[in-house]
C-alpha cells in the first residue's frame, strides 16, 4: 500500500548531495557488459530482437499516492566515437527543483507529441538543441516512475559523433559524455538509502567521470534508467 509522506520528511528537491551519503554494494556481484555488445552494430540488434531480461531501476513510489503520474521522456543519446560516449547534462543552478542534478534531456509529453519519441526528440531540441537529423532512434525502455510522479519513457539513440548542441542556459548548465563502458559495468553500480520516519528510499548512483576529466555523480532516475540499460544489454 502506498502511503503518503510529508514535504519535511522527503529528500530536498534542491541542494540535496547524494555524494554526502554512503554508497552501498549489493549482494550479487554481475559481470560488465562486454565490449562487443557495446558496438552501433550490436545494440541495433539487441533493440531490434530484445531477449528476456529483468527490470531492476527501482521505480519510486510518489511521494502523493493521490498524485496523477505524469507522462514524460528522455532522451539517451549514444555518441559514436570509437568507445560508445553517453551524452548527459547538468540541470542549471536556477532551476527550482534538481538543481545542479545530471539528468537526460526530457521532460514531460505534450498534446501535440505523437508519442514518447516524439516527446523525447521535442524536448532534446528545446534543451539542448540537439537535432533529430543527427540521430537514429533504436527503440525505449521499460517506463521509470519517480518520487516526484513522472512516469519516464527512456529513448534510446545513436548520435553522430559531430552533432552540435545550443544549450538552453534557462534549464542545462553544461552537456559532457561519459563512456558508456563505464556506466554498462555494475562495479561502477551502488545503492544509496534515505531514511524517513515512516518509510526509506533507495537510488542507484553511478560516480563518474566525463570525457574532460571532471568528476560527474549520476544517481536517482538517471542512474536507474541506466541501470535497466545494463540489464537489457546483458541479458
Amino acid at each position: 500500500m502506498q502511503t503518503s509522506v510529508t514535504a519535511s520528511q522527503r529528500p530536498p528537491l534542491s541542494g540535496f548531495d547524494p555524494s554526502a551519503l554512503p554508497l552501498l554494494r549489493e549482494g550479487e556481484a554481475l559481470p560488465p557488459v562486454p565490449l562487443a555488445h557495446l558496438q552501433a552494430a550490436a545494440l541495433r540488434q539487441r533493440f531490434a530482437a530484445p531477449p528476456a531480461w529483468q527490470v531492476d531501476g527501482l521505480n519510486e513510489l510518489p511521494w502523493d499516492a493521490s498524485q496523477p503520474l505524469v507522462p514524460s521522456a528522455v532522451l539517451i543519446p549514444l555518441v559514436m566515437r570509437d568507445q560508445l560516449q553517453v551524452l548527459l547534462t547538468e540541470r542549471s543552478a536556477n532551476l527550482s527543483k534538481h538543481s545542479g542534478q545530471i539528468a537526460f534531456a526530457g521532460g514531460r509529453m505534450d498534446a501535440s507529441d505523437a508519442d514518447a519519441i516524439a516527446c523525447a526528440l521535442r524536448e532534446a531540441q528545446e534543451e539542448i538543441g540537439l537535432q533529430a537529423h543527427a540521430l537514429e532512434i533504436l527503440g525505449t525502455l521499460p517506463t521509470y516512475v519517480t518520487g516526484t510522479a513522472f512516469a519516464i519513457t527512456p529513448v534510446v539513440a545513436l548520435l553522430q559523433p559531430d552533432y552540435r548542441l545550443l544549450l538552453n542556459p534557462q534549464e542545462v548548465q553544461s552537456a559532457f559524455e561519459i563512456p558508456l563502458a563505464h556506466l554498462m559495468n555494475p562495479a561502477n553500480h551502488f545503492l544509496q538509502e534515505w531514511r524517513m520516519a515512516d518509510s526509506q528510499r533507495r537510488w542507484f548512483a553511478m560516480p563518474s567521470t566525463d570525457h574532460a576529466g571532471q568528476n560527474r555523480y549520476v544517481w536517482g532516475a538517471s542512474a536507474g534508467i541506466l541501470r535497466n540499460l545494463y540489464r537489457l544489454l546483458a541479458a
